[in-house]
């Protein structure tokens, strides 16, 4: 007889007790599952660190972590081994963990380094303790030993490399502030010990680019120094000056960079001439209005006459114009200054100085495909005069929010609020920066020049060529002030050594323009690519848009009070001037008016910089809001969507 059965359950006659299934083989079968699975999750681990060490994906825009095309053409085209010696305290990073993790991140940099060379490239690591051999060889590498803590024990944090012939190059320290430039360091580093001749940059101007020895003579805090751009541009090229009066540019000179050169003779002039026909690279910049050099008093210590430079009697020939008599301005990328003691605000923008981003910067050009900003000041436009058989590319270009204004008006005690308030846009877009490329005739088709009177002609000038033999290069600008530190690096002291970190791309830029003129371009795509500042625009934007329309207010509700103040002083003193004894009812009644005009106009005013303020701050109150709110409304939307799926897949199932 069956055994009878509850639910489907096998049952004992007696104890009525449910019977177990027997689990030895299937605990067993889980067991050998789980430790293949575990075996396999080890191999692919360790398959995955030796075959995809290096895989990186990169999700940043600009590819701030992936090394560029340029670093993997440095280091392929190493020849010789180079050593490289990263001399890192321990103790640093245990007391400062902000070091603790550059350390990390410059030795995988390094690492990537050494991967890509293919043994070219060796490195070392080495922790410098206190009085060991090591502390010496850093020492004697000149890195720079920074103080931990009071008791005085120093530590360190930077990099030596050498190559066969002993040439040594080094980063004195590593500091946090200039990790987005942390290839363009390295690389430059491993550059310079794999490229030991150097080419030639002739540099004339009128500007104390090499530094100004009065200035150090005097002793004055900050100045006399070398133009930072200056500093930089000797790490690759072998900088010569050219003098003003120079009849001939010497023959190994390879760019030849003219900058804010005033007045120059006729014969000095030809020989930039000749150059260029020659076939010679010319990087050349002009000037409407040099705020460098306005602010450098003469020997006298007075301002200088003139703060403007052209180089008309070579462009006009050539087939380019770049006007001194009027300057670009620009209301996207203008710079807040100081507004004056009268105004009623304490910033305002200032046109004049702008920092050119975005669609202003030629993205398929080497030189400034990468960059973020370059800033300008009083800059000046250049274009292509008309009939000209010349090829003329943009690289650097105002907004369509930019005009052009007399020079006068930024010369002499320019007038920021009033440039904004009378600012209209109606001019397009104006070319700061361009390169020029095309088959040019010589500006002096009769040859040389006569020299003045009692001057002898240079020996071994070569004869004269009326045109160039190919198309000439040449890289012609219209402001000189990006290459002033004030406007584009700041510079501080770190223990004893002077850091500077840029603000902007104007070193970049400059320097990456001598390199394809010079003819190598490695070294292009990685000078900026560490720069993670991505300013706001759409925000920057309406703020500008909204003070210019405030300013614009302003203006008119201004002229219209010191009117109406004009007209009651007028009505107190009566006609002839005097004060009036004795007032009329209808001169009663039109001062009464005026009063009224004037607590009207005061109190728009006020209203007009209130919404102004009020406006600033509501979109700043909404940003947050947006940005602290935004993704978990977003996150919870998600989730209640596939919770709602989930609910009708299964409502769909069971019906």
């Amino acid at each position: 007889m069956p055994s009878p059965s509850i639910c489907g359950r096998r049952t004992d006659p007696v104890s009525d007790t449910t019977l177990p299934k027997p689990r030895g083989r299937g605990t067993w079968l889980s067991v050998g599952a789980l430790l293949a699975v575990l075996a396999l999750a080890v191999a692919v681990n360790l398959l995955a660190d030796r075959l995809l060490g290096r895989a990186r994906i990169d999700l940043t825009e600009q590819r701030l972590y992936t090394l560029s095309d340029g670093t993997r053409q440095v280091v392929s085209n190493l020849r010789d081994p180079i050593t490289l010696r990263l001399f890192y305290s321990r103790r640093l990073g245990a007391a400062v963990p902000v070091f603790g993790a550059y350390a990390d991140r410059v030795r995988e940099m390094l690492r990537e380094y050494v991967a890509l060379s293919d043994g070219r490239i060796r490195l070392e690591i080495l922790d410098p303790e206190p009085f060991s051999e090591t502390e010496d060889r850093a020492l004697a590498y000149g890195l720079q030993a920074v103080p931990l803590d009071n008791a005085g024990e120093q530590v360190y944090f930077g990099l030596a490399g050498t190559n066969l012939l002993d040439d040594e190059r080094t980063v004195p320290f590593f500091q946090p502030d200039r990790e987005r430039f942390l290839e363009y360091d390295l690389t430059r580093l491993v550059h310079e010990l794999s490229n030991p001749t150097r080419p030639v940059l002739g540099v004339l101007s009128s500007l104390p680019l090499n530094g100004d020895p009065r200035a150090l003579m005097m002793r004055v805090p900050g100045a006399g120094q070398p133009f930072q751009v200056m500093t930089q541009l000797r790490q690759f090229f072998t900088v010569r000056e050219v003098a003003a009066d120079a009849q001939l540019i010497p023959a190994d000179v390879q760019v030849l960079m003219v900058a804010h050169a005033q007045d120059l003779p006729e014969p000095t002039l030809y020989a930039i001439d000749q150059f260029v026909m020659r076939g010679g690279k010319l990087f050349a910049l002009t000037d409407p209005h040099s705020e460098s050099q306005a602010a450098r008093p003469d020997p006298t210590g007075r301002p200088p006459a003139s703060t403007a430079s052209n180089l008309d009697r070579l462009f006009n020939p050539w087939g380019i114009e770049a006007p001194s008599d009027r300057v670009v301005v620009d209301q996207r990328g203008a710079w807040r200054v100081r507004a004056g003691p009268n105004d009623r605000v304490q910033g305002v923008d200032y046109l004049a100085w702008f920092s050119a981003q975005g669609d202003s910067l030629n993205r398929t050009d080497v030189a400034s495909a990468e960059l973020s900003q370059v800033t300008f000041a009083s800059a000046g436009a250049v274009r292509k005069r008309e009939g000209a058989d010349l090829e003329v590319t943009p690289l650097v270009t105002s907004s369509a929010q930019s005009a052009l204004i007399e020079a006068e008006r930024v010369r002499q005690a320019p007038d920021p609020a009033r440039i904004l308030a009378e600012f209209r846009p109606n001019d397009g877009r104006h070319v700061l920066l361009a390169r020029v490329r095309g088959v040019l005739n010589s500006a002096f088709p009769d040859g040389a020049p006569a020299l003045p009177e009692g001057v002898q002609r240079a020996e071994g000038l070569p004869a004269h060529l009326p045109r160039t033999s190919g198309p000439a290069n040449l890289v012609i600008g219209n402001d000189t002030d990006i290459l002033e530190d004030r406007f584009w690096v700041r510079v501080q002291d770190f223990f004893g050594q002077q850091v500077a970190t840029p603000t902007s791309d104007n070193g970049a830029l400059v320097a990456n323009l001598a390199d394809t003129l010079a003819g190598g371009d490695s070294l292009i795509s990685l000078r900026s690519r560490g720069e993670s500042l991505r300013p706001f625009t759409l925000v920057e934007a309406m703020r500008a848009e909204a003070e210019a329309r405030y300013r614009q207010t302003e203006r008119g509700l201004t002229e219209r009070l010191q009117a109406t103040e004009r007209r009651l002083r007028e009505l107190r003193q009566g006609p002839a001037g005097n004060n009036q004894a004795v007032i009329t009812p209808e001169q009663r009644a039109e001062i009464e008016a005026a009063r009224a005009e004037i607590v009207s106009t005061r109190q728009q005013l006020r209203a007009v910089q209130r919404e102004l303020r009020q406006g600033i701050e509501g979109l700043e109150s909404r940003l947050r809001l947006v940005n602290i709110a935004l993704v978990p409304v977003l996150i919870t939307l998600f989730a209640i969507g596939l919770a709602l799926l989930r609910t009708r897949r299964r409502a769909a199932a069971r019906g």
